[in-house]
């Protein structure tokens, strides 16, 4: 199996559980990044919490280029027209908007807390996900 890495699946996963454990340890805040990065989208009236928010989202940028950086590049290729990124961006954000929290919010955070919304939202993304693979791949 081409692409199939088992132990860097394994430590990015680890990492990623560790990292959401110590922000809701040392934050009482859940990492659900559509509802961090929507923080940062608020009008200037409120700025609560605006600082912890840039400084995370700045640390998922660096934290890539970093790692572009250490591996000589990512090699990763989107077989898709701009327009169609734009459109299926709009999409997500809406369906995360909609279902109150995205993947990372409910995938990681909510299912680890057992929330019965989250297993549902989490079921709904995959399945949907998969459909769309499937429609794009062999029905279209």
């Amino acid at each position: 199996m081409e692409g199939f890495t088992p132990v860097s699946g394994l430590v990015g996963g680890l990492l990623i559980g560790l990292a959401v454990v110590l922000f809701l340890l040392l934050n009482g805040r859940l990492a659900g990044i559509s509802g961090i990065l929507g923080g940062l989208l608020v009008p200037a009236e409120d700025t609560d919490g605006r600082g912890w928010r840039a400084a995370f989202v700045g640390g998922l940028l660096l934290g890539a280029a970093a790692y572009a950086l250490a591996a000589g590049g990512i090699a990763v290729r989107v077989e898709a027209a701009l327009p169609v990124l734009v459109v299926a961006g709009l999409l997500v954000g809406f369906g995360s908007r909609l279902g109150s929290g995205c993947t990372s919010g409910h995938g990681l955070c909510g299912i680890a807390r057992l929330s019965r919304r989250s297993v549902a939202a989490t079921a709904v993304f995959f399945g949907v996900a998969a459909a769309t693979v499937f429609i794009v791949r062999h029905a279209l």
